[in-house]
């Protein structure tokens, strides 16, 4: 508070000029209509244009409502088939890494938080380029093909973060500033051991992997979406319920625990929760950066500081960004795809200096 009673992330503007925060149902309503808006394009734009009103169709015919045309067999096959799984994908994995980074930057009380200080990235890119260089031995008869980057980077990335959490264990309580350091050296370690197995790779393999950590929805498919929204579920039930335990901790552990918060159990439950559905996000798409970081931040500075809030729109404004930039990556040097990690991060650092630009002119404000 300042002061005058104002809550002081209500100075948030420049000079230091007062700014309200929307109202929750503006926000809501802004946020549906830009995703709904960006799904629309999304699905229309390509190297095939579809009208919405051949989407309409297309769509109400497959559910079996109306007649879906018999000349519309190509445009079925990319919009059914091609372009809807891509985007729902997008959708989902921008959802999850929106939630989950809002629930750590919630849990280190630190809004330039990501989910790769806990080495999530790190550990599924050592995963993935070990079974990229020595796939021949890992999977003999080629049996598990496409599928086993994305297992390998999953399973790297849980057993990454579950080496991190114990490191930063000290009398079975979780030491924040332990758990960053642990995750600044297990980062340096996976970068070094990355390095290592580049060089020993081919140089097909050096561009698989390259591809790879920059990101892309090129692999989208209804079964990788069927796997993805579950885990999406799991762990916005996991996080969701704990806004108002983050709130508490905003004030410190400590004072967090006298109101009665179990302070390590939350702290369990939203590493459980954000490694997960980080883990299928990175399985799914490869390395996406920013989304996490740039998502809750643009929430706060629509509604405020409050989790509920901010993890319920972060979910929202993740969809939102991986949509557009995945849109981007598509359609910027068609017929060939950039890789979306890039682009997030090209939208996202600029986005994100901006943003704290408010912020830097309110504090040195008198």
């Amino acid at each position: 508070m300042n002061g005058a009673g104002v809550p002081a992330w209500r100075l948030v503007g420049r000079a230091g000029a007062a700014r309200e925060p929307m109202s929750d149902a503006g926000v809501r309503t802004l946020l549906l209509v830009c995703c709904a808006g960006v799904a629309l394009l999304s699905l229309a734009a390509g190297a095939v244009a579809i009208t919405p009103a051949d989407i309409a169709r297309i769509v109400a015919g497959s559910a079996g409502i109306g007649e879906a045309g018999s000349g519309d067999a190509a445009l079925r096959a990319v919009l059914l088939h091609i372009r809807m799984p891509r985007v729902v994908l997008a959708a989902t994995v921008g959802a999850t890494l929106g939630i989950c980074g809002a629930g750590l930057q919630g849990m280190f009380r630190n809004p330039l938080a990501d989910p790769a200080l806990i080495g999530v990235s790190a550990g599924a890119a050592v995963a993935v380029v070990i079974v990229t260089v020595a796939g021949n031995w890992i999977d003999p008869g080629g049996r598990l093909g496409l599928t086993l980057p994305s297992i390998a980077g999953f399973v790297g990335a849980l057993a990454t973060v579950s080496l991190v959490h114990r490191i930063s264990l000290r009398s079975d309580r979780t030491v924040i500033t332990t758990m960053l350091l642990a995750g600044i050296g297990v980062n340096a370690l996976a970068g070094a051991i990355t390095a290592l197995l580049v060089h020993f790779a081919t140089d097909a393999q050096v561009r698989s992997i390259l591809f790879w950590t920059m990101g892309s929805l090129s692999g989208a498919s209804w079964k990788l979406v069927a796997v993805a929204i579950p885990v999406l579920a799991v762990s916005a039930l996991m996080l969701m319920p704990l806004h108002r335990a983050l709130d508490a901790m905003m004030l410190g552990e400590s004072e967090a625990g006298y109101l009665g918060i179990d302070v390590e159990a939350t702290k369990r439950r939203i590493l459980r929760g954000a490694s997960l559905g980080v883990a299928m996000a990175v399985a799914a798409t490869g390395v996406i950066g920013f989304v996490a970081l740039v998502a809750p931040r643009l929430m706060r500075l629509l509604c405020g500081p409050g989790h509920r809030q901010t993890m319920a729109g972060s979910l929202c404004i993740g969809a939102i960004l991986l949509m557009a930039s995945d849109l981007g990556a598509r359609t910027l040097a068609a017929p060939a795809e950039l890789p979306v990690g890039a682009l997030t991060a090209l939208a996202g650092a600029p986005l994100l200096l901006w943003l704290l630009r408010p912020q830097r002119e309110a504090e040195l404000e008198p």
